[in-house]
């Protein structure tokens, strides 16, 4: 018999999990509090932005194999359970807030059937997952816990959900591994790495991928630094040494940083709970990584009072984006947001736009400007910020906006336009870790 599937959580993790278990077959329930959320996805419609998601939903939800309810006794059909709440960072330091995890076990553990098997894929720091298993003996020993970390990157969630680079499986028997491998089964066959880990190396992979992600954005944003002081380029160092197969060329763009709802406050509750562990030695250069994240942000500012005066109060500053990366309509710790808002603090008239962020990018920030369109954001500006990179404004035309603007001075903040392009259209145009 076909196993029937739930998924506990449906933000964006949740939401992407659940239709696309159902683009393979399986029947899901997806589960979560918020009603506002359940009644959008219900009717097959995203709250937030996803390229390829919308349809898909739409389409699942149409066969009838997928549903949504704020009902938790609705998961008592399902044999395989997924928690996909979020973690994040707890608001008194760096740990990360486990509330919403535990609270999901608890809330569907009253309607586990026997043999039904919970699947954890939130970022958890390492030990939740046999916590979580321990607590779910009591309250429900006919069933078992296992963990299977999540690895996806926004704007690629249901390419790195249907076909990902691998699968990690932390289990505490082959039964637990068995039931995951029929779950799993269409993305095996495709020829996906299969990796069991026990529970705690299940939880580590994650945040251990994530730290060496922000330690390699991190690096090349410290060569910038190197490269402005000693008048070199790292567009053409970061081009260099990742043609080295041992380091590659991915993750090696100088620009303000990283940002979003994960690798900010992975890697810092990576650090607590290495110091919880007595291992905070280990984890010191993390510190120096979010430290030079950070300082990439104040770099830009510091270039922009340059370029116009230290006192913004008489300048207008266009902001191109305001998602912390293209494709996505993510503002969490956004850097392009938060150097928007630091400029107006300053005293500067920001306008920001964004092809999708803009109603997040408000909630988030009211007081700042937005525009609907490019053109509008751009007029009579004193300086642009090219902050995020999508496509829209790479693909820009610097002579057509040359005259909406008040002065030709562009700054690029992901080191992602066409340098030459701009400056012969009369742009003065800087970029973070290159001098000339």
């Amino acid at each position: 018999m076909a196993l029937k599937l739930s998924v506990v959580g449906c933000g964006y993790l949740g939401a992407t999990h659940a239709a696309c278990m159902s683009s393979l077959g399986f029947e899901v329930i997806g589960v979560d509090t918020d009603p506002e959320k359940i009644a959008l996805l219900s009717k097959g419609e995203l709250p937030f932005y996803e390229p390829g998601l919308d349809s898909l939903l739409a389409s699942e939800i149409k066969t009838g194999r997928l549903s949504f309810t704020t009902d938790f006794s609705a998961v008592a059909d399902a044999d395989v359970h997924f928690i996909c709440v979020g973690t994040p960072q707890s608001k008194d330091g760096l740990a990360a807030d486990l509330t919403y995890v535990k609270s999901a076990v608890a809330a569907i553990a009253p309607h586990l059937k026997n043999g039904s098997l919970v699947v954890g894929k939130s970022t958890v720091p390492v030990g939740t997952a046999q916590g979580l298993r321990e607590q779910l003996a009591k309250s429900a020993p006919h069933a078992d816990l296992a963990w299977n970390p999540e690895f996806l990157r926004e704007g690629f969630a249901v390419e790195d959900t249907l076909t990902p680079n691998r699968l990690v499986v932390g289990v505490a028997n082959d039964r637990a591994e068995e039931i995951l491998k029929e779950v799993y089964k269409p993305v095996i066959d495709l020829g996906t790495p299969w990796i069991r880990a026990d529970l705690p190396t299940s939880e580590l992979v994650k945040v251990a991928a994530n730290s060496f992600l922000a330690t390699k954005i991190s690096f090349i944003n410290a060569m910038a630094e190197v490269c402005e002081a000693a008048g070199g380029d790292v567009t053409v160092l970061a081009k260099a040494i990742g043609y080295d197969p041992r380091i590659g060329n991915r993750f090696l763009q100088a620009g303000i940083g990283f940002g979003g709802g994960c690798l900010p406050k992975d890697i810092r509750a990576f650090m607590a709970r290495a110091e919880e562990l007595g291992a905070k030695q280990a984890l010191e250069f993390l510190r120096e990584i979010d430290a030079i994240n950070l300082r990439a942000r104040q770099r830009v500012i510091d270039v922009v009072r340059a370029e116009l005066t230290e006192d913004l109060t008489s300048y207008k500053i266009a902001v191109l984006g305001a998602a912390f990366k293209p494709d996505s309509d993510d503002v969490r710790d956004s850097p392009a947001l938060d150097i928007a808002a630091q400029l107006q603090a300053a005293g500067a008239s920001v306008v920001v736009h964004d092809p999708k962020a803009i109603e997040n990018a408000r909630k988030r920030f009211p007081n700042l400007g937005f525009a609907a369109n490019v053109e509008e954001c751009v007029k009579d500006a004193d300086l642009i910020l090219h902050l995020t990179e999508w496509r829209e404004y790479r693909e820009l035309n610097p002579k057509a906006l040359a005259s909406l603007v008040k002065k030709k001075i562009v700054i690029d903040g992901r080191n992602a336009l066409e340098r030459d392009k701009w400056r012969a259209a009369g742009w003065q145009f800087h970029a973070l870790g290159r001098t000339d």
